[in-house]
């Protein structure tokens, strides 16, 4: 029955999401009942295409980015997949009419990590936008419902809060990229000189970026609002871990994280703060 193999590929992204990203699948289950299949599925998605760049480092890559890019595309088009992750999401795309440009978009900043770029403030901006800011702007598709004129609305806090999570995944795995993955995404930064004007002039941007995600999250659906808003909590708390630490310590081998009792807490002032309409 196509009932059931849909309930199981719906079940295989939301185990996937779960199981790579305990703080992601948290903001999911905060979202109303109806937002979370879809947005399982978007992260399924976009999860194994990150796998296949960042951890499959025995095998050949470029190839199995290709072969997931023509089988990406033969799911939306033939609106079924054998692939569990990406029959869930074809019939996301068509339900919610995400465009082929954001999938294509983010499919491309996938296949600048198999290369070992220099990367200046254009190729930057184009990362960004792929692996992050139409990342955003999926899920926002969900969120307003085929509502064109919402979604319009609400594009450009979308895409700079995506940004913003994602520049301080950068700053905050600075370190391991450069050493595990021969990655340096910042514009013409050079670790070997990294120093504290670097790293406040890096920190501005991203501020500037929360601020316009915030303005974003207050236009959110109400069943959508609370869970982005403790994500944006979440990498703010992290964002400002960061600011505290001196340049040299970004360098140093260990993976700077929000211990849990302070998620808990976030959580709580998170949803007083919800509640008093206080975002």
């Amino acid at each position: 029955m196509k009932s059931l193999y849909h309930d199981i590929s719906q079940k295989t992204s939301k185990l996937t999401t779960r199981t790579y990203s305990t703080s992601f699948s948290l903001g999911i289950r905060l979202f109303h009942k109806k937002y979370h299949d879809p947005i399982y599925a978007i992260y399924g998605f976009v999860r194994m295409a990150d796998e296949i760049v960042d951890t499959f480092h025995e095998y050949d890559k470029k190839r199995l980015l290709e072969e997931f890019r023509r089988d990406t595309i033969l799911a939306i088009e033939y609106g079924i997949s054998l692939n569990p992750l990406l029959q869930s999401f074809q019939d996301t795309v068509h339900k919610y009419n995400i465009d082929w440009w954001l999938i294509d978009r983010f499919l491309k900043s996938m296949e600048m990590d198999l290369d070992d770029l220099e990367y200046d403030q254009k190729t930057f901006e184009d990362y960004i936008l792929g692996s992050a800011e139409v990342v955003g702007l999926m899920c926002l598709k969900v969120f307003t419902q085929g509502d064109e004129e919402n979604y319009k609305s609400m594009e450009y806090g979308a895409m700079r809060l995506g940004s913003a999570f994602q520049k301080i995944n950068f700053l905050r795995d600075l370190y391991a990229d450069h050493l595990y993955l021969g990655r340096t995404y910042f514009p013409n930064l050079n670790l070997n000189n990294f120093d504290q004007a670097s790293k406040v002039r890096i920190e501005a941007d991203i501020e500037k970026d929360f601020q316009d995600g915030l303005a974003g999250i207050r236009k959110l659906p109400a069943g959508v609002r609370y869970g982005v808003y403790v994500a944006y909590v979440y990498y703010h708390n992290l964002f400002q871990k960061i600011k505290r630490l001196q340049s040299e310590k970004l360098l140093e081998n260990k993976r700077i994280r929000v211990p849990n009792p302070v998620k808990y807490s976030m959580l709580v002032s998170s949803y007083l703060r919800y509640q008093l309409n206080l975002l």
